[in-house]
């Protein structure tokens, strides 16, 4: 069996990755799906997010790290998969992600997500306080992997 686990992953946190550890246990097939979005100022290009990913990832012989553009709901058609799995952190994440499964089932009817409580240890952490954090010089060693801080810090002295 087969899940998409969709997200911007500018730069993928350890709470990410905690999902996909989750779900690898569980599917035979796990598509880490980088979603290039156009209308977002991003950090890092998708080839970079890519290269972070799959070096964080490397100990999960099912995963795949691919992009995609464009809906959700015809990418997973393309992957012939009717699953996605997505991660809620809070109370405020569950109002927009039922809406976004009930939407993308819409699209897709034979399209089902499968919602993950995070793990409390991560349950505060996204990207975007990451890069709020590194952007003023505070240490993120225990939100991202080695080679996304060490890729930040780059980004961030240029």
């Amino acid at each position: 069996m087969k899940i998409i686990y969709p997200g911007s992953f500018d730069p993928i946190t350890y709470g990410h990755l905690d999902i996909i550890e989750r779900i690898s246990k569980k599917f035979n097939k796990v598509y880490v799906a980088i979603l290039n979005n156009k209308n977002k100022n991003s950090l890092f290009t998708i080839e970079e997010r890519k290269k972070i990913i799959l070096d964080s990832c490397k100990h999960l012989n099912n995963v795949e790290v691919v992009s995609f553009s464009g809906l959700l709901a015809d990418f997973a058609k393309e992957l012939d998969c009717n699953l996605i799995a997505r991660g809620l952190r809070e109370v405020s994440d569950y109002e927009k992600e039922v809406q976004m499964a009930l939407m993308n089932k819409e699209l897709y009817s034979d399209l089902e997500t499968l919602f993950l409580v995070s793990n409390y240890k991560y349950s505060f952490l996204s990207s975007s306080l990451v890069k709020e954090i590194i952007s003023f010089g505070g240490d993120i060693d225990k939100f991202v992997s080695p080679m996304a801080v060490q890729m930040m810090k780059e980004k961030y002295s240029e």
